[in-house]
């Protein structure tokens, strides 16, 4: 007999299985969810995505800002990039190797809340970095799509469509899964590097041949500026509009997890993914320095200047455009497609950065659901905010750009500033005072940008905004949970309720700990049988609980056993009460078999004022909280562990 089958709930269940799935990764991978480990230079292709591919669009961007002074401009660059930006990340490197980046460093500086709150506004920058790096480089790829002679014709016109199917297929990628991504990375930047050495060979060949040309340059650069102090002054002067050319460098340590170590590395020392780290800053930064310097000279020697203006041929596309002019359609259109590729591709390293980062911080925080642990639900949220920015801009680059600066140059000097301090507590006087320099200089390019490109810090601030009201909101809503994954007694703690279980019952009293001297305990042990008529041979225990940070959620909870002026006592630091106790009735009843009861005074106060005391100190008038929170995780009233208040 045929029979028919409902496939809809197991395709469900398997969608939801697909989605959180994590494959389990050993202790010399630590490369965290669904991130095994790679060698250096493969990461550093991935990173190279993002970093290299800012060689499409800053010469032209040198060009404009600096004109015929765009070479010296770019030396400032370079220089900057290897005496400031490259010391700070080797060291963020080695202080942070987990990839949390300065973000951790800096979170350690400020206590509890206040440090929080400093990381949510920084995540506000990150995500503005990083989103709008896959929004406005997959943009860019469309605008590099639709300019090109062999595109289709009917997709002319259509540049946010053609940016959304991009950074459609760059979730597609993720989705797959991390060591496709990798692959593609290495392909991408492997050619594209090579396509540009052939473009600046060619380039400087046809210079050797025209010496003219650099004679008229160096006229033009003469005429205009007529000493090298004046030179570095202005060059100084429009450096913030070149700091895209930083680009790589956050990305650079957020992926650090992914980086392969050595044999003997361990989670607290792990040097060999340390040193590999700081080999892929390093290579990066120096591959990127040489062909910065040397698309500058070239563009500007070669290209006239009107050709940079808006509506030129060079425009966000001065390598492009020498590739066609000196090695004809054929290479100029390889050149493209390759450019076109890398810039879609940029978008990788960021994503890569963000399912490294923000599972790091958010559910630690109780600031968002547990299946943002997870990487392929994260690529689907990341994805739908990337759509709806591309369709707000309309898959503007220009538009995008101030707030794509915005975040490197803050994070950069976030990177600076924690690093100085690092030196300063360590008494390391020589690099207190250089990276408080590099600090001053990075802080000045942040804020000449947000001056001259407010629409970038207003960007940043959205982001800021919904990370803190979305993570606030998913706290609160989170607030009831058994957040502790683990509950561990100590021999003292077992013995003392191992006694009471022998009688078949257990009664335990909740005491706020003050003087915990024996008048105490007297006393709260006579107010609780007379409000709650516990018998006067009903042994009971006293349960403390000590907040330690409550803007912690999630922890280990270590209970200990002392006997105190002939009272039984379980004691614990946690950050919360009320979710604390719960979690240690459950573990009671599930230990011994026998189900709790805990006993409670009522708090005098608004129960209002109650609820926001709680949700921030942890506190609050804890027996209702402490009932719901069982109610939720114990369904059954015949194995909850009961409650009373008098």
């Amino acid at each position: 007999m045929a029979t028919t089958t409902d496939v809809t709930p197991n395709a469900s269940k398997r969608l939801g299985q697909w989605l959180l799935d994590q494959p389990p990764q050993t202790s010399q991978q630590q490369a965290g969810p669904e991130h095994p480990s790679q060698p250096w230079w493969k990461v550093m292709c991935l990173t190279g995505v993002d970093y290299y591919s800012t060689l499409g669009y800053q010469p032209g961007i040198a060009a404009l800002a600096a004109g015929v002074l765009s070479p010296i401009a770019t030396l400032v660059l370079v220089v900057l990039t290897l005496a400031g930006a490259l010391p700070v990340y080797r060291r963020v490197a080695r202080e942070s190797p987990h990839g949390q980046g300065s973000i951790a460093m800096l979170e350690k500086l400020l206590p509890k809340w206040k440090g929080k709150l400093l990381v949510l506004v920084l995540l506000g920058f990150v995500a503005t970095d990083f989103v709008i790096t896959m929004t406005l480089s997959a943009a860019d790829a469309s605008a590099h799509a639709v300019e090109n002679p062999f595109f289709p014709s009917f997709l002319h016109g259509q540049q946010v469509l053609v940016t959304l199917v991009l950074l459609a297929a760059l979730g597609a990628v993720f989705l797959k899964g991390f060591t496709e991504a990798i692959g593609i990375a290495v392909a991408l930047v492997g050619a594209y590097l090579a396509l540009n050495v052939v473009v600046v060979v060619v380039s400087l060949v046809h210079v050797a041949q025209a010496p003219a040309l650099v004679v008229t340059w160096d006229n033009l650069l003469v005429g205009q500026y007529h000493n090298p102090w004046l030179m570095i002054g202005v060059a100084l002067l429009v450096f913030p509009k070149l700091a895209l050319g930083l680009s790589g460098f956050e990305t650079g340590v957020a992926v650090m997890p992914q980086v392969r170590g050595v044999a003997g590395d361990t989670e607290a020392r792990p040097e060999g993914r340390i040193r590999n780290t700081r080999k892929l800053l390093t290579t990066a930064a120096v591959v990127m320095s040489v062909f910065l310097i040397s698309s500058s000279f070239i563009t500007s020697v070669l290209i006239p200047q009107q050709e940079f203006q808006p509506g030129g041929e060079a425009n966000g596309r001065a390598l492009a455009f020498l590739a066609h002019e000196y090695l004809g359609s054929a290479f100029g259109t390889v050149y493209d497609v390759s450019t076109i590729g890398i810039l879609w591709f940029a978008g990788a390293s960021a994503m890569a950065g963000l399912l490294n980062i923000v599972p790091r911080y958010l559910p630690r925080y109780g600031m968002a659901p547990d299946w943002v642990r997870a990487n392929r639900p994260l690529v689907l949220v990341f994805l739908v905010i990337a759509f709806g920015i591309t369709v707000i801009f309309q898959a503007d680059v220009d538009a995008q750009g101030g707030a794509y600066a915005t975040g490197v140059l803050v994070l950069i000097s976030s990177a600076a500033l924690a690093v100085t301090l690092s030196a300063l507590r360590k008494r390391q006087r020589a690099a207190t005072i250089g990276f408080a320099a590099v600090t001053v200089v990075f802080a000045y390019t942040t804020v000449v940008n947000i001056i001259e490109r407010p629409d970038g810090v207003r960007i940043a601030a959205f982001f800021i905004l919904a990370i803190i009201v979305t993570s606030f909101v998913s706290r609160a809503t989170r607030s009831l949970e058994l957040r502790f994954t683990q509950v561990d007694f100590d021999d003292t703690a077992r013995r003392l309720i191992a006694e009471r279980a022998a009688t078949g019952q257990i009664q335990l009293i909740a005491n706020e700990p003050d003087a915990r001297d024996e008048q105490e305990y007297v006393d709260k042990e006579r107010e609780q049988r007379e409000d709650n008529h516990i018998p006067a041979g009903s042994p009971v225990m006293f349960l403390e609980i000590t907040i330690g940070d409550a803007s912690d959620f999630t922890t280990e909870l270590t209970v200990q056993g002392e006997e105190r002026f002939g009272h039984k006592i379980l004691k614990v630091n946690s950050p919360t009460v009320a979710n604390a106790i719960a979690a240690i009735l459950l573990k009671i009843r599930d230990d011994t078999g026998v189900v709790p009861h805990v006993y409670f005074a009522w708090a005098e106060g608004n129960p209002f004022l109650f609820l926001f005391h709680y949700l921030f100190s942890g506190a609050g008038d804890v027996p209702p909280v402490t009932r719901e929170v069982l109610r939720r995780a114990e369904p059954d009233p015949e194995l909850r562990p009961a409650v009373h208040v008098g």
